[in-house]
């Protein structure tokens, strides 16, 4: 019962940080901006690194069970 949150905060974490870098992705190869009025450059690595970190916290989320 008690690794319930934690399979639920991981995977949360994780889908929120694939989708989050599947988006990023697919707006850089376009070459569309990620985010309006912002360098293209500083917002896809600022989203990618969100993205990185999300994934990250996931991954520790399911270390801890």
């Amino acid at each position: 019962m008690e690794s319930g949150p934690g399979i639920f905060a991981g995977l949360v974490f994780c889908l929120f940080g694939g989708g989050l870098l599947a988006w990023t992705a697919t707006r850089a190869r376009q070459r569309r901006p990620v985010a309006h009025g912002v360098s293209p450059v500083a917002s896809a690595a600022v989203a990618g690194l969100a993205s990185m970190i999300f994934l990250v916290l996931g991954a520790w989320c399911f270390t801890r069970l």
